[in-house]
């Protein structure tokens, strides 16, 4: 039976002339700052300070014994190397690897020695590619496109440039006789009602006139295939299987399928993966409005409630099992129902699939590409096909992995950012995204869609970002004009949109020790990597409220507020327009470090009052104000299996609580579907002194909920800067466990910012407004020491216009 050895311990650091302790899986950065030899890279402005890290040659070293007897090979296994590498046995090169998305395999049969991976800067070998295959242009300045890494190692406008080099993944020795599994494709399928797995087997032999076969089993069935030379097909149907369902749709049964390599009754090998039974679909037929980008799973079409996701650590051998769990139980806690993993990171673990696997997170994988033209002459060609067609392989028996998706951006930036004329007719990745990555998804995968990019039109007979056709990115909002313009457009999928704000106050503090915070302050600025994103964050603000000019809490504050206001306004209106619209994917759940940036969770885990507006904005059942052709209507979104039947309460009120009109109408909203109610005329509001309140009652409290049993929905129909709140007024009273406030007046976007009460303190809601006489009650874990006068210095709300 094959044995493997993990082989994590005994590795060290040649440093200069020093060997210092290395951690396997990890890379040069986390043992340098183990070491003490670099500071933290994530604190201050010290990501400057390491920079030299990325430029230099790198070597881990190990004693390797030869292999006990008993087994006719022995494999040194790599899987994954950042990124340009030589390995050597006692001096003896066993191979050369240039390729992060790959695993190595090399036979060291009899072999022992000293064990060295020499790490080549990745700077110098990209630089190297790049004179070799011309220039190709890019959305920076750095040379990520010409080698197969992690683009965002280079720097991103929300990421650090920190360019890495290490044995990031497990390292092992496999021992084995006779015969291995070198590879198993499992399509899975349902078919006529009856669970389909069928095992493509790939065998390394080495005895080549050994008889093999391979049993395999799954839900209480079994089955048996011979192997024909080095590969076979086993097949296993399941009868009456349960559904596998995304989250919020049904249940997330898995399935254990075991198959074993056998030599006449005696076990050689052994394959063991997770899968689900479940269908599913892209639909992008054509229609009225142009060109639909919808999924399908299980026959249920969706409306997709996504979040992008990048790397949740600029160094991803740092990010564990829990880890991942916690991020992603973050995601599926804010009604998120689909992740994209971002074409500027990696394929990630099995641990992440694994969590979305039992959370019923859908997965929209990226192939590694992103805001760049990638040259298609080898070497780089032939990298590509062989870690697609390693990774296509490795992540298919996820049930939550339902597209493949060709690039980020690039097929909009070939048309839209100047690259044509560049690039004289040069490669520049359509034959990847068009030609190699669709042929090899058709060829091992074709139980799942495969799209071209995002956006994408879906042909070049339309613009690659053309709202009306496929996917859609927008970004003129956050760049150039107001959110209130998300209101103009209804993209068929809005696969990327989304508005900054600081990290929390904690972060910051952790972030920036011993810096006097202001808005321009050093720190503050070297941890904002967006071009002029400040200058945009505070145009965004200008345009809602008055900008504080020396008022750093103020301002910390506005933004939060601004971000989540922004990210609703978009939201609100798309989901309205369903099926029309079928999904939005925000930029972004995460940060890789703490930074100003488009996430609602940010580098320390701290969630944004963003976060918890996605609970209210992604819930099954959402009320929402929206301006038709017809006048101002009231849409009742109900993506519940359920019907939606209950009394609807219109109120017109004064900011100084009076209440001016009232209306009730009964509501009834289909399952999966929108219903709107025409807003009388006599309740519009006047000016804007006057808002409307919505409560919609009969139907399960959500997140979004201020008071009673019901949801809620307010219009305020001038920018806040132009309404005259009054001052507002309420009591705090604090207990263990939670903080109650009570209004005496308007109170707009009550924020109680738990951090500030205690680095380790979370609240359990996020922005809440309160009218006259109405009491929200907090939830908070992690403060010790509930104090009134505390709590009150922690809460924020909007105040009026000077």
């Amino acid at each position: 039976m094959l044995e493997a050895t993990p082989l994590t311990e005994g590795w060290i650091l040649r440093h200069d002339s020093e060997a210092l302790p290395a951690v396997v899986p990890g890379c040069v950065h986390t043992d340098l700052l183990a070491a003490g030899v670099i500071p933290d890279p994530f604190l201050g402005r010290n990501e400057a300070e390491v920079a030299w890290v990325g430029r230099r040659e790198w070597t881990y070293e190990r004693e390797l014994r030869a292999a006990p007897p008993g087994h006719e090979q022995t494999d040194l296994v790599f899987d994954g190397l950042d990124t340009a590498a030589e390995i050597r046995l006692d001096g003896r090169l066993l191979g050369r690897v240039r390729n992060m998305h790959r695993s190595y395999r090399f036979h060291v049969t009899g072999l022992s020695g000293r064990l060295s991976v020499h790490f080549g800067s990745a700077y110098a070998e990209a630089e190297a590619a790049r004179g070799k295959l011309g220039e190709r242009p890019a959305a920076y300045a750095e040379p990520y496109q010409y080698l197969r890494k992690m683009a965002c190692s280079f720097g991103w406008d929300w990421g650090p440039t920190l360019v890495t080099a290490g044995i990031w993944r497990p390292v092992r020795l496999e021992q084995w006789s006779t015969a291995r599994i070198a590879r198993v494709r499992p399509l899975v399928t349902v078919e006529d009602g009856q669970g389909v797995v069928e095992l493509h087997v790939d065998v390394e032999r080495s005895r080549v006139e050994a008889e093999l076969a391979v049993a395999a089993r799954v839900g209480g069935v079994r089955a048996r295939a011979e192997i024909d030379g080095t590969a076979g097909v086993v097949r296993l149907q399941v009868p009456d299987p349960e559904l596998w369902w995304p989250r919020g749709y049904g249940e997330q049964p898995l399935y254990e399928v075991e198959l074993t390599l056998l030599h006449g009754d005696a076990p050689l090998d052994t394959w063991r993966r997770r899968v689900g039974f479940r269908t599913v679909e892209l639909d992008t037929s054509a229609d009225a409005h142009g060109t639909g980008f919808a999924l399908v799973v299980n026959g249920e079409r969706l409306f997709a409630r996504g979040v992008n996701w990048i790397p949740d650590d600029v160094f991803p051998s740092r990010i564990t099992r829990e880890r991942y769990r916690e991020r992603l139980g973050q995601a599926a806690g804010a009604g998120v129902d689909l992740v994209r993993i971002w074409g500027g990171g990696i394929y990630e673990s099995e641990d992440f699939y694994d969590a979305c696997d039992e959370l019923g997170l859908l997965v929209w994988q990226d192939f590694p590409f992103a805001c760049a033209a990638y040259p298609e002459e080898q070497p780089l060609r032939g990298e590509v096909e062989a870690e697609a067609r390693e990774n296509v392989v490795r992540l298919m028996p996820h049930p939550s992995l339902v597209l493949w998706n060709g690039n980020n951006e690039n097929l909009w930036g070939f048309r839209d950012w100047g690259w044509e004329p560049v690039l004289a007719g040069g490669s520049w990745g359509e034959g990847y995204y068009l030609g190699v990555l669709p042929r090899v998804v058709a060829e091992l995968d074709p139980t799942r869609p495969y799209t071209a990019g995002s956006p994408w039109s879906g042909s070049w007979r339309h613009h690659p970002n053309d709202p009306a056709h496929g996917t859609h990115h927008s970004w003129e909002v956050w760049n150039r004009e107001d959110y209130a313009d998300y209101r103009l457009h209804v993209p068929r999928f809005v696969a990327e949109f989304g508005w900054q704000a600081p990290p929390a106050y904690a972060t910051l503090r952790r972030a920036l020790p011993g810096e006097e915070l202001a808005a321009d302050s050093p720190g503050m600025l070297h941890h904002q990597k967006a071009d002029d994103g400040n200058g945009k964050l505070e145009r965004g603000l200008a345009r809602h409220f008055a900008v504080p000019a020396d008022d750093f809490d103020r301002w910390h504050y506005l933004m939060q507020v601004n971000q989540a206001r922004a990210v609703a306004a978009g939201i609100e209106h798309w989901r309205s327009h369903w099926p029309v619209c079928a999904g939005t994917v925000v930029w972004q759940l995460n940060d890789c470090w703490p930074v100003t940036s488009w996430a609602a969770v940010d580098g320390d885990g701290r969630e944004k009052p963003l976060y918890h507006e996605l609970r209210r904005l992604y819930a099954d059942r959402l009320l929402t104000f929206q301006a038709r052709a017809r006048g101002l209507v009231l849409a009742a979104v109900n993506q519940a299996a359920e019907r939606w039947t209950g009394t609807l309460t219109l109120r017109r009120m004064s900011v100084e609580g009076e209440l001016v009109g009232e209306a009730s109408v009964r509501l009834a909203a289909e399952r999966r579907s929108v219903a709107e109610v025409r807003v009388p005329a006599e309740l519009e509001p006047a000016g804007p002194k006057e808002f409307l309140v919505a409560d919609a009652w009969g139907s399960p409290r959500s997140s979004g909920a201020e008071s009673g049993g019901g949801l809620r929905a307010l219009h305020f129909p001038a920018p806040d800067r132009d309404i005259p709140y009054p001052r507002p007024e309420f009591d705090v009273e604090s207990a263990p466990g939670r903080i109650t406030v009570t209004a005496h007046t308007l109170v707009r976007d009550l924020l109680l910012q738990a951090d500030r009460l205690d680095p380790a303190a979370r609240a359990d809601r996020g922005l809440v407004t309160l009218l006259p006489g109405e009491q929200v009650t907090i939830g908070v874990s992690g403060w010790e020491t509930p104090d009134a006068a505390a709590a009150r210095a922690a809460l924020y709300c909007v105040e009026p216009t000077r």
